[in-house]
Order: structure tokens, then C-alpha cells, then sequence
């Protein structure tokens, strides 16, 4: 699994001065930062250390592979790092009349009833990531199909939006291997459209993702309002 460092502004400074040169010798890029030389050392040294900077011949610096893909996120003007949207997979698990859900037991959506899903790990492919969501989670395999893509945007009742997530949706069937109901942040149980129905806490998009898994729509982009309470 990959996580991204969060770094100091100075050394994202130097990291967009090097997105628009080949390399740039010490001096040119401490200039930048109009730091001493003491503390742009340490800069430029821990950018070194996480690897997203190389040291060429002469005292010269450059971008890494993993640097050209860390500072391409870079907003130029603003010099932050972009918020981009969560790529997830949402499982849509069907056996007869009966759907796979999950009463989420942690924030947010503390409560609320929803297919089983989760975060695309670094690397992944889509299918390989509905795979092992549906078994990290439910103990189950199934023959998996993907089936299209929901772009949520969730709201907070005052405007803010507060998720932008891009889900891939897969559709499972022939579910096999014995359920775990219980799982950390969670419980599992089979459902019927009309006891989900029932529910007072179901997430707001759940009829776009069943016509999504369903095959019934094949993209869909929307936007759902949660109170700060909801969510």
C-alpha cells in the first residue's frame, strides 16, 4: 500500500521550480526558497529522502519519476497540492432476491445501510480491488462483472462539498464461501429490496447504485446533501 507524505511548503517551492527545468543547480533553487543555507539544506535533503529529488553530478538536482508524479498534482499558481477525487469500488451482490449490504458501525455515515465497497489501493486494477474488498469484508467470492461508473459529489447542508469520489461499480453473483457477518467497522447481512426499504438510514444514493449494478445505467453523476448530523 502507498501513502503520501504530507510536505512543507518550501519544498513543494522547490518542487514546482523543478517541474519547468530538466535539473537546477543548488544555488538557483535555495534562491528560490530565500532561505538560508542551513534550513534550505534540510529542505531540499528530506526531499532527497523521500525520493521525489536526485542529486545529479556538479550539485545539480532533479525530479524523480516519483517527483514528476507527486509535482504534476501541483497547482502552479496557488503552489498546493490538488484534492483530487477517491477512486473506490462499491459491490452490488446478488443471491435470488436478496442483496449484500453492510450497516456501516463508524463515521461517517455512522449507521446507514449501504453495498459493500471500498478504496482502489495503489496499483490495483478495479477488478483486482472488488476482489479483495469482497472478501476482506464478507469472507464471500463471486463472479464479479463490472458494470459502470457513479461520480458523487456529497454536500454538507450549508454548500461545502465534503466528498468527491468517483466509484466503479462491480455486479456479483453465485456468491460462495461462508458470510462473516461482523467485521470491524461493520455488519454484513443479506436483504431484501423491501426490508432495505424499511431502513430509515440508507445511503442516498443506494437506487443509483443498485441501476447502476443492475445494468440499467451505465454512468451517472450526482450530487447527495447530508446534514452534518448525517454525516
Amino acid at each position: 500500500m502507498s501513502h503520501e507524505v504530507t510536505i512543507h511548503q518550501t519544498q513543494i517551492d522547490i518542487l514546482r521550480e523543478l517541474l519547468f527545468t530538466p535539473d537546477a543547480s543548488y544555488a538557483d533553487l535555495q534562491k528560490v526558497t530565500g532561505l538560508e543555507s542551513d534550513h534550505f539544506k534540510f529542505h531540499i535533503a528530506r526531499l532527497v529522502e523521500l525520493g521525489y529529488v536526485e542529486r545529479l553530478a556538479r550539485g545539480r538536482y532533479s525530479l524523480s519519476a516519483k517527483g514528476k508524479e507527486y509535482a504534476n498534482k501541483l497547482d502552479t499558481d496557488e503552489r498546493t497540492i490538488e484534492r483530487q477525487p477517491k477512486s473506490a469500488v462499491i459491490l452490488v451482490v446478488q443471491q435470488a432476491d436478496h442483496y449484500l449490504m453492510q450497516e456501516r458501525l463508524k463515521h461517517p455515515y455512522f449507521g446507514y445501510y449501504g453495498f459493500p465497497g471500498g478504496k482502489i489501493r495503489w496499483g490495483e486494477t478495479i477488478m483486482q480491488a472488488a476482489e479483495r474488498e469482497l472478501l476482506e469484508e464478507t469472507g464471500l467470492a463471486a463472479t464479479l462483472t463490472y458494470r459502470g461508473v457513479y461520480h458523487e459529489h456529497v454536500r454538507s447542508d450549508d454548500g461545502d462539498i465534503i466528498e468527491d469520489k468517483i466509484f466503479h461499480v462491480v455486479y456479483g453473483s453465485k456468491p460462495t464461501n461462508e458470510m462473516s457477518e461482523n467485521f470491524e467497522g461493520g455488519r454484513n447481512v443479506w436483504m431484501t429490496l423491501e426490508e432495505i426499504a424499511k431502513e430509515d438510514k440508507v445511503y442516498k444514493s443506494f437506487a443509483i447504485e443498485l441501476a447502476v449494478g443492475m445494468g440499467e445505467k451505465q454512468f451517472v453523476e450526482a450530487t447527495q446533501i447530508y446534514t452534518k448530523q448525517e454525516f
